[in-house]
């Protein structure tokens, strides 16, 4: 059987191709409930991905209990050891940090490498179920009104659509180069992220000077004030942990509360 699963390497969880079904998936997205969701919704075999520094109530890997329940084996890459939003990264030089039972079953322990874990999951059984439908959540917080513009919270920034362009976004993805990719398509007047702890090369928060080249601002909760995956987390408990000079020139700073921050561009 090993030889004939196939191996994927993706960036998010949100791009896995239509030959996933059967295949263990090693996706740079973090590993909180939704992520882990995709990767099950697309029929995956097996999932790695990133643990984005576990962060506040280890929402960073929630998703590995999560999918217990379909009998699927999930494990995930310390932030440490790789680039977040970077599936390539992960399996050059990333390391394990945790796995949930059903991949400790097929042999994965923590401190193995992603590449020899992906090995050894392509050997794992296939889930027993289908998770049931799972909608990430989007929420208006503050309507535009006048020149105000709205402030909108949604849990992946694979949720921004058109209409979000010049309104104030929150948003549960980590702040790694693929999220700014979605906003830099959008255009909001600002989007926070969360910071996935940062981690090796600050991945976490690459895509807040790439968003500044293009005009955008942009900032970062610590992924210890606000659950990553959770936008609603990272508009109403995060605290700013990093921003580029766009989001500085609209008032903000390091240690500001992102409600605060996203007040301030809503009205600028």
């Amino acid at each position: 059987m090993e030889s004939a699963v196939r191996l994927i390497v993706t960036p998010s969880a949100t791009r896995l191709p239509p030959e996933t079904p059967g295949s263990v998936v090693v996706g740079g997205s973090h590993s909180a409930i939704f992520t882990v969701y995709l990767s099950a919704r697309a029929r995956a075999r097996a999932a790695i991905l990133h643990d984005a520094g576990i962060g506040l109530d280890q929402a960073g890997v929630s998703g590995l209990a999560w999918a217990e329940n379909l009998g699927m084996a999930v494990a995930a890459v310390a932030a440490s050891s790789a680039r977040i939003g970077d599936g390539e990264d992960m399996m050059r030089r990333g390391v394990l940090s945790r796995v949930n039972r059903i991949a400790a079953a097929c042999g994965v322990t923590a401190g193995m490498t992603c590449r020899d874990a992906a090995e050894q999951l392509r050997n794992a059984p296939l889930p027993h179920g289908q998770p049931e439908p799972r909608e990430e959540t989007r929420y208006v917080h503050e309507k535009a009104e006048g020149k105000r513009r709205g402030i909108v919270s949604v849990d992946s920034v694979a949720l921004m659509t058109a209409q979000d362009q010049g309104q104030v976004m929150a948003t549960g993805s980590h702040a790694a180069l693929p999220a700014g990719e979605y906003v830099a398509k959008i255009r909001p007047r600002l989007s926070i992220g969360n910071d996935a702890s940062m981690g090796i090369e600050n991945a976490g928060i690459a895509s807040l000077e790439v968003l500044g080249q293009a005009g955008i601002a942009a900032a970062a909760v610590s992924s210890m004030t606000a659950r990553i995956g959770d936008g609603r987390s990272t508009l109403l408990e995060g605290v700013i942990s990093a921003l580029n000079r766009e989001a500085t020139l609209l008032g903000g700073k390091v240690g500001m509360k992102a409600l605060d921050l996203a007040r301030l561009a809503a009205a600028a």
